[in-house]
């Protein structure tokens, strides 16, 4: 395998700074213990666990701060790529088992085909200019078998009629260029050799939808069952009750 980090390509870097991750990424979510994110990321770890062929290794596209690499790194070899050099720091502190390069998903030509059991890209493909080559280079990377986890905003889901579109949790990140709706992702999905086994909806979080009733109240009304779904690791939400999509997809 070649040195990942030489493979920089034209992905609008200026963006992806720390501030990114202080005013968009988590800016208005808490990262402590028993937060939303702190759940999240347990149930990916859970996901990936039931579903992926055991050992091997794992790439996570777009690793964030590391966390979910650090709850599979004794589970699997962990790669992390980012092209935020913050990011890098922070996964090499939270996953200090798996390698982290600085690097764009745009270009996966570093790794060798078939070279991974899992890919995992959560919250990345919407900010691709080009979301169905790397999915065909994910397709490339990954053993036979493999699986392709994925999660990225539904830009029609059910209670989004009720927000303004372009300062809710989906509008407000103008590096969202490539939100799609679910049929999109799979027909690039499936055009790449991959089988959907699991395809829906992360919850309605994003409170408030209703004016006049407060947002904690909205939260338990709209918001529970995807608490529900996470803390049973289950994959009940429909589609349309997501804010987020929640693709699980195995090469055929």
């Amino acid at each position: 395998m070649t040195d990942p980090s030489t493979n920089q390509s034209n992905a609008p870097v200026e963006h992806y700074t720390r501030e990114y991750f202080e005013k968009w990424n988590y800016a208005d979510r808490g990262l402590g213990k028993y937060s939303m994110y702190w759940f999240a990321r347990r149930y990916y770890a859970a996901l990936v666990q039931r579903y992926a062929p055991p050992g091997g290794k794992l790439l996570e596209m777009g690793c964030g701060l590391g966390h979910l690499l650090g709850l599979l790194q004794d589970d699997f070899q962990c790669v992390g790529i980012d092209l935020i050099d913050y990011s890098i720091e922070q996964t090499k502190l939270n996953a200090p088992k798996a390698e982290a390069y600085q690097m764009s998903a745009d270009d996966l030509s570093a790794f060798e085909t078939g070279s991974f059991s899992v890919v995992v890209a959560l919250h990345l493909v919407e900010h691709l200019p080009d979301p169905e080559n790397t999915i065909q280079q994910v397709s490339r990377i990954l053993k036979p078998g493999g699986l392709w986890l994925f999660a990225t905003p539904h830009p029609d889901y059910a209670l989004r009629r009720f927000k303004d579109r372009e300062n809710d949790a989906i509008g407000k990140d103008k590096t969202h260029i490539n939100v799609h709706p679910p049929q999109q992702w799979r027909r690039w999905c499936e055009a790449n050799g991959f089988a959907m086994v699991k395809h829906f909806g992360d919850g309605l979080w994003d409170v408030p939808y209703l004016p006049l009733i407060p947002k904690m109240i909205q939260f338990g009304m709209f918001g529970l069952p995807a608490l529900a779904q996470v803390v049973t690791r289950t994959t009940f939400t429909p589609l349309s009750m997501g804010v987020n999509q929640i693709g699980i997809a195995r090469k055929k």
